[in-house]
């Protein structure tokens, strides 16, 4: 079992995004090590990017600040060094193919291994082609998050077979994002997954209250929150730790189902 699979055995899971390098480098530790201490139990760390596709516009000038910081993925990969000084946190990362071809695959997921990065989300990378980069995630024990969309439809039993650490469900279509109401017909989704896998189910996009939260909570195994984080991050910059904090705990206490 892998370290991020393991964490759903715990109970229902929370986790937290953010942008590396928003609004510094310094301060993207500090937020990861507050996110944790407030009951996040995955963080995934997206990787800026200039045309992240799946990203709404929240997240999208997230990328934008990273990068005018210039912000590189050797520096991310120097904060992740820095936040396992200080804690084991399964880390993910989020990233589009690019980046991750520019660094080279080898090298990439290499690195990856030396700082524990359990997972890598890739929104860009179908299915059918993660065969470019599976032998070097099993090589260095990385997994390979698999998303499933409401519109997998055929493909959700397919994609949920070969998945690992944990499988991600897109609540609604369309790019991330805060939304009031989440209309999609989760629970059915889930049963067809889980027919075939045990492999555990967090959903994201959209989910940025603790009302929210719970009910994801009472269906699926976890819930995945990010641009409601990033945000509080855009709001508050430098000074965001408290309120991340503070956000948090309500959405991981959320979860807890009695």
């Amino acid at each position: 079992m892998s370290k991020i699979t393991e964490v759903f055995t715990g109970g229902k899971a929370f986790i937290g995004f953010l942008t590396a390098g928003d609004p510094s480098k310094e301060k993207t530790i500090e937020f990861i090590l507050a996110m944790e201490k407030a009951g996040a139990d995955i963080i995934e760390i997206g990787i800026p990017f200039s045309d992240p596709i799946a990203e709404g516009p929240v997240i999208q000038n997230a990328n934008t600040r990273a990068l005018a910081a210039g912000i590189n993925t050797d520096d991310i990969f120097d904060l992740v060094d820095e936040v396992r000084l200080k804690s084991n946190i399964p880390l993910a990362f989020l990233t589009y193919i690019n980046p991750v071809f520019y660094y080279g695959y080898e090298r990439f997921f290499k690195k990856c291994k030396e700082l524990e990065i359990n997972g890598i989300i890739i929104p860009d990378l179908p299915f059918e082609e993660k065969g470019e980069i599976f032998e070097f995630s099993k090589k260095y024990d990385v997994d390979i998050i698999s998303l499933i969309a409401p519109t997998s439809k055929d493909r959700v039993k397919m994609i949920a077979k070969d998945a690992k650490g944990f499988i991600y469900l897109v609540s609604s279509m369309g790019v991330t994002g805060v939304r009031s109401e989440i209309q999609t017909n989760l629970k059915n989704i889930i049963d067809e997954i889980k027919k075939v896998t045990d492999v555990p189910i967090a959903v994201g996009f959209g989910i940025n209250t603790p009302e929210q939260s719970k009910n994801i909570s009472k269906i699926a195994d976890g819930v995945i929150v990010g641009s409601a984080i990033v945000k509080i991050i855009e709001k508050h910059g430098n000074n965001s730790t408290k309120y991340i904090k503070e956000y948090v705990s309500k959405m991981k206490n959320a979860t807890k189902i009695n």
